[in-house]
């Protein structure tokens, strides 16, 4: 069985247009390392290098034929299909958190998503162009019921504009530009990979909690939020108070009950409206966030809860630049 190998990450910006790019879907699940023994054997390792194999009964074997008995490493994200055809993050993060029960396997079994090869027998393929892994990656009978490869576009396919313009229309979470000659970086963030969201999302660690009150009493009514400044000093960014499910509010304040801290984590003043009735926590909880704005003074504005993330490391939670 080949080693796990960390992911490479994009960096946010403006969509690259012109040659030397492709351009690929940006996927809305949990960033996800496949690999495949010579006999078949599948595991699968999490964006912070953790055995889940377990967790996704539904993809057990599934690339056991595509590899003809070679040992393989795949790059790829693990979503849950909606009705609608796209992916659910708030069921994805149901089949993560709460594992495989007969309920979820039968309602929200998981598909993989593959977009690149890392190693293919004895030849590691992490020195070699996009291009080339992605051709490669071609050649294999991946695609079946619970896994898929996605097309990948190239500005002779079509305008990135318009492909962008296209993947609004269907509801999807944006794009990722791909330099073509780039190489595999094993768990760093290059603008060899840039992606362009369409939606505003921010990874956030919760460092507090107010009181419910109406039909959230004896539930969390507001969760406070932060993130890391470049010496690693945890910042106040606002709160969140929509978007959480009755099972997720449920399930908030048995997490946050064991974490209660007697003072404030944030480096900065949380306002008084804020912190006149908060509980503070052990700042080790982080989640995501849908977003509107980042105002000048560093506040996340019009924001929805989206749910846990238990792929990201609170020191890997930063604040959004200015």
């Amino acid at each position: 069985m080949p080693a796990p190998v960390a992911p490479m990450l994009a960096v946010e910006g403006p969509l690259p247009v012109g040659g030397g790019w492709a351009y690929e879907t940006k996927w809305d699940g949990f960033r996800c390392c496949m690999r495949v023994g010579p006999d078949g054997t599948t595991k699968l390792t999490s964006r912070l290098g953790n055995e889940i194999t377990n967790t996704y009964p539904d993809l057990r074997g599934v690339l056991a034929d595509a590899t003809g008995g070679r040992s393989a490493v795949f790059d790829g994200e693990l979503v849950v299909l909606a009705a609608d055809g796209r992916p659910d993050f708030q069921l994805m993060q149901s089949r993560h958190q709460r594992g495989p029960t007969a309920e979820l396997l039968a309602t929200a079994p998981v598909t993989y998503i593959v977009f690149d090869l890392l190693l293919l027998g004895s030849s590691s393929l992490l020195s070699a162009p996009y291009e080339q892994r992605r051709e490669l990656l071609a050649e294999l009978p991946v695609a079946g019921e619970r896994v898929a490869v996605p097309r990948h576009f190239t500005a002779e396919d079509i305008d990135p504009r318009e492909l962008l313009d296209v993947v609004e229309e269907q509801g999807l979470e944006g794009l990722v530009a791909k330099r073509l000659r780039s190489r595999y970086h094993p768990g760093a963030r290059t603008r060899d990979w840039t992606k362009r969201p369409l939606i505003k999302t921010r990874e956030v660690v919760i460092g507090g909690w107010r009181p419910g009150k109406g039909n959230r009493g004896g539930r969390v009514g507001a969760l406070l939020l932060g993130g890391h400044d470049e010496r690693g000093r945890l910042h106040y960014m606002g709160d969140v108070g929509t978007g959480f499910t009755e099972r997720a509010l449920d399930e908030m304040l048995d997490l946050l009950t064991p974490l209660t801290r007697p003072t404030c984590p944030f480096e900065n003043e949380v306002p008084p409206d804020r912190a006149r009735d908060a509980r503070w926590v052990e700042p080790t909880l982080v989640g995501q966030v849908v977003y509107r704005q980042f105002t000048s003074d560093g506040r996340l504005r019009h924001t929805a809860w989206r749910g846990l993330r238990t792929d990201i490391l609170p020191t890997q939670t930063t604040l959004p630049p200015n």
